[in-house]
């Protein structure tokens, strides 16, 4: 008979953490975050002073930046080390990675999603071409981001005379993941959840290292209260059970059956274009969806990329097939904080078969922020100004979609433009920190990798519009009322091919 799985005070399972441990953790801003359970530890560091020295993995950005999530975790001595797909959603860890205080690390999310699963399949970690030429390649900076580290925990290999990395694997001592419901064997739910990411992978590598997994659930419910087709994690990886019953899912109020994808838009919902870009944002965000062509499969990232899609429907053709990395499948896809989730999704999938998707080579084109870009067409949008950002899915979506097209103004701080009734561009303040330099930060985009991928690369601004070519970034088109010389040539770091 199998035992029940244990039902837990918060406060026992953190008891239960010991100095030192390593945690996998599963979330995506606010979406799967096991909230409670973070709470929970960071009360018991606190009060006792443990546990201290933690190792935490997450793929993807955890929180809400105001202190949620990661930022449970940002006290100085309760983390040794961070090795994090995406940082932004806790300003407290990035100023502990600033300060030298922690050994800050930072992969592609895709990459450490799926080193979770290998970890968890007992494999020599991860083999993947993901992360070649990047800051992620030990021959740049091996995913260091700070003095404070300094391991290896990548390495450059080679099969068959062609490049690849290899992602070392680590012991996970602990999962920290959340779900809906849980039944009396453990056996976890997703059901009202927005999104699956990389809960499962997670659990398997706790589990498989010999480690224990711990869930917040919203409900306990009988056996077969769901049928097993929706059961996403079986109870043999779980060791114990938090209830959260009150746990928010998403930023909208109470449960909206339509993100979970239980629910279809009614006829007429969602026609209006609520979320329709403005400002700079549109101008860019409208001048890239031009690059839309007749590609099928599309990937639409955070920022100045998120409001492509209300622009493309509200000119009423919408022909792609469009995906996220949080494992969402067309849908009316939500922009801002809710960014990784859709209403009237068609699928959501695991955020790991996602990524598999992506690195296979089944985009054709994706739409990117950038950050700063230079004169090899490298993009950085992982470090900036000193700040750890993280690439979240970036690095895994822009090395292998056929055509990437990065989207950022030119310059930022005090940047102000407007479009004049003629529909020219008029500057009316330049932006006083350049974005077009000599050499950016750090390599999230490798242009050069990019070249030997033979993919189409293509960078717009709000005034121009450049390509990589063999010869090097080439400006190929400047926006009405903008002079070449004036506002583009004489404002970059480096001289594009004309």
């Amino acid at each position: 008979m199998t035992r029940p799985v244990p039902v837990l005070s918060a406060e026992n399972i953190a008891k239960m953490i010991p100095d030192g441990s390593t945690i996998a953790l599963a979330a995506s801003g606010i979406f799967l975050e096991a909230d409670a359970l973070y709470a929970a530890l960071e009360t018991s560091f606190l009060e006792t002073g443990h546990p201290r020295d933690l190792t935490l993995v997450h793929a993807l950005g955890i929180g809400d930046g105001k202190g949620t999530g990661l930022g449970r975790f940002a006290h100085e001595g309760m983390v040794k080390r961070v090795i994090g797909g995406h940082w932004s959603w806790s300003p407290a860890m990035q100023r502990l990675a600033a300060e030298n205080k922690i050994e800050a690390y930072s992969f592609p999310g895709g990459v450490i999603s799926s080193l979770l699963r290998e970890i968890g399949a007992g494999r020599p970690g991860l083999i993947t071409r993901i992360g070649l030429g990047t800051f992620a390649d030990p021959r740049v900076d091996g995913g260091r981001c700070n003095e404070r580290a300094t391991e290896d925990l990548v390495e450059h290999v080679s099969f068959d005379g062609r490049d690849y990395l290899r992602y070392k694997p680590l012991k996970i001592d602990f999962a920290l993941i959340r779900a809906s419901d849980s039944d009396e064997r453990g056996t976890l739910s997703l059901l009202r959840e927005p999104t699956d990411l990389d809960a499962h992978a997670a659990a398997l590598a706790a589990h498989n290292s010999g480690g224990k997994v711990f869930a917040q659930v919203e409900r306990m419910v009988t056996r077969r209260a769901h049928p097993a087709r929706l059961s996403r994690i079986p109870g043999i990886l779980i060791h114990g059970i938090l209830l959260a019953p009150d746990a928010r899912k998403t930023y909208l109020p109470g449960y909206d059956p339509r993100v979970s994808g239980a629910a279809a838009l009614a006829p007429g919902q969602g026609e209006d274009h609520p979320d329709l870009p403005t400002g700079i944002r549109r101008i860019i965000a409208e001048r890239a969806m031009q690059e839309l062509g007749d590609a099928r499969s599309v990937n639409f990232g955070f920022g100045i990329p998120g409001g492509i899609p209300a622009l493309v429907k509200a000119a009423g053709d919408v022909r792609y097939w469009g995906s996220v990395e949080q494992g969402i499948h067309n849908g009316a896809m939500i922009d801002g904080p809710m960014f990784g989730a859709a209403f009237d999704p068609d699928a959501i999938i695991p955020s790991v078969d996602q990524f598999d998707f992506y690195s296979g080579g089944g985009i054709d084109v994706a739409f990117l922020g950038m950050g700063e870009m230079d004169e090899q067409g490298n993009v950085n949008v992982s470090k900036i100004g000193g700040r750890l950002v993280g690439p979240g899915g970036f690095v895994d979506i822009t090395q292998t979609a056929r055509k990437v097209v990065f989207c950022g103004a030119f310059e930022a701080k005090g940047l102000d433009v407007e479009t004049t009734s003629d529909g020219k561009l008029h500057i009316a303040s330049h932006g006083t920190v350049p974005k077009l330099v000599k050499a950016v930060e750090h390599i999230t985009f490798s242009g050069k990798q990019a070249l030997l991928n033979g993919q189409t690369v293509l960078y717009v601004t709000e005034r121009a519009v450049f390509k990589l070519t063999q010869k090097g970034v080439a400006l190929i088109e400047v926006a009405p009322g903008i002079d070449r010389d004036r506002d583009v040539l004489s404002r970059m770091e480096f001289t594009p091919v004309l």
